[in-house]
């Protein structure tokens, strides 16, 4: 019953994912932004529905290590696997978008660095972390690069329609809250069973699950032409999920961040972020070779998170 939870969990959450950035960008496009600003908040909050709902429900039930190992996996696994796999499948070109939302990634880990450093853990704190939140998407959209301008190839298709929009985005959403509940259940369960910490479990089995939606999100992208998207949909996804999530599971449940990720995996996450930086500041196209080696650091860190 476990495995069955877990595999409905997987199911139920890439789906509802799937219908939640279909509304999405639908609403998006009523809207009228850009590729790279969509990618960023719209998309990117979508998609990171999955890892809210799975981090919340685990914080509620006194597991702070698998809602933490969550935030922090899914980080390093929408880096290293979404981009690579991605990239393996469908190369695709950068643009020189997304500098100011890495950047924006990077500061939040080491803010939240500092966090876990001293142990601190208070509503004020996870209140602190979503007013920043609030003010980066405010500044976010008010302020986009020339970049983010430019045609977007989705405009010259159909208009959406209000409420076949809103409609997938509703039934993602309930999909989403349901599929997080199993599954974090399930990984509960299988973490007490195997005897596997709950934060390392976070960290593999659930970061993955609640980053099929990005990886969906970003292949189609990529297949249809449209880069910023897929790299805006990344990097925003990051963003929120530190932000958004981890101050939602801070105000909800006070608790210090488990100390045993600055062991080693903030560090990896700390890599990963400085590597969208520099994959948004100098690399002008996103090649096999690149997704390859994005793949294998992302299964060597798998690796070293069962080894330890």
């Amino acid at each position: 019953m476990t495995i069955l939870m877990i595999l409905g969990g997987l199911v139920l959450l890439f789906l509802g994912g799937e219908a939640l950035v279909r509304g999405a960008v639908g609403i998006a496009k009523l809207l009228k932004l850009s590729t790279m600003v969509t990618g960023v908040v719209i998309v990117g909050a979508a998609t990171s529905m999955p890892e809210l709902v799975a981090s919340v429900q685990a914080a509620l039930q006194g597991s702070p290590g698998l809602a933490w190992g969550n935030i922090v996996g899914s980080n390093i696994a929408n880096a290293l696997l979404i981009l690579g796999a991605t990239a393996l499948l469908v190369p695709f070109a950068l643009g020189g978008t997304g500098k100011r939302d890495a950047v924006m990634g990077l500061a939040a880990v080491l803010a939240l660095a500092v966090i876990a450093w001293f142990e601190w853990a208070s509503l004020a704190i996870g209140l602190a972390l979503l007013a920043a939140l609030v003010a980066y998407i405010f500044w976010r959209v008010a302020h986009p690069r020339k970049a983010d301008l430019e045609a977007d190839p989705a405009q010259d298709e159909a208009p959406a329609r209000p409420l076949p929009a809103i409609a997938f985005f509703a039934v993602g959403v309930a999909m989403l809250v349901l599929g997080g509940n199993w599954l974090v259940t399930g990984a509960t369960d299988l973490a007490r069973t195997l005897g596997v910490s709950e934060t390392a479990i976070g960290l593999t089995i659930v970061a993955i699950g609640t980053s099929l939606p990005e990886l969906a999100a970003s292949l189609v992208a990529a297949l249809r032409g449209q880069p910023g998207l897929a790299l805006g949909n990344v990097v925003g996804s990051n963003v929120f999920n530190l932000l958004l999530i981890g101050g939602t599971t801070m105000a909800i449940a006070p608790q210090p961040i488990p100390h045993e990720l600055l062991d080693v995996e903030w560090g990896v996450l700390a890599a990963s972020a400085l590597a969208l930086v520099l994959l948004c500041s100098v690399v002008k196209r996103m090649g096999r070779g690149l997704g390859a080696l994005f793949l294998a650091a992302f299964a060597a860190n798998t690796a070293l998170v069962f080894a330890a």
